[in-house]
């Protein structure tokens, strides 16, 4: 897990910055100007300086829909969760750059898809199965965090993520 150091905003703590760098399972969630909702997997996710934006990473390809209503309207949702025992997050934001991955955004796709194949095998997805998700060519999305939630299953599911005592933004 990346160190995030220096001052972090109240909607990311340092812990839940290191969860949504740690390979765990992340979908995409858009809509079009009829409010017809669109899902994709992404292929990596990177805090950026003083997380107050993240860095996901798209397949070219099967990501066209998805890329076509983040130009349209700059609203996106990304689900983080662990495969083994489900805490999730969700992050909502704004989109503020859409671009070609490149060679640098690539190690970050194959260190992300090592961690994942590593996070499916412990719920019994063999990793020759998760190596197969296409992951590039890629697109970099990047969005400022406008608010983050618990999306855990249970009954504090679709809360806005509480601060704990000592720091904002911490998970509970």
């Amino acid at each position: 897990m990346r160190n995030i150091s220096g001052p972090v905003p109240s909607l990311v703590s340092r812990e839940v910055a290191a969860f949504l760098e740690s390979g765990v399972s992340l979908l995409v969630g858009s809509r079009d100007a009829r409010l017809v909702p669109e899902s994709i997997r992404a292929v990596g996710a990177r805090i950026e300086s003083g997380a107050e934006e993240v860095t996901i990473f798209l397949p070219l390809a099967p990501a066209a829909r998805t890329l076509a209503n983040l130009r349209e309207n700059g609203r996106i949702a990304v689900c983080f969760s662990r495969p083994d025992d489900h805490r999730s997050v969700q992050l909502k934001g704004r989109v503020v750059s859409v671009r070609e991955a490149d060679e640098t955004d690539r190690l970050s796709i194959e260190r992300y898809r090592q961690l994942l194949s590593m996070g499916l095998r412990a719920v019994g997805v063999p990793p020759r199965l998760t190596r197969r998700f296409a992951h590039w060519p890629a697109t970099a999305v990047r969005f400022r965090v406008q608010a983050v939630f618990v999306q855990t299953p249970g009954p504090g599911a679709g809360a806005p993520l509480a601060a704990a005592p000592g720091e904002e933004g911490a998970p509970p």
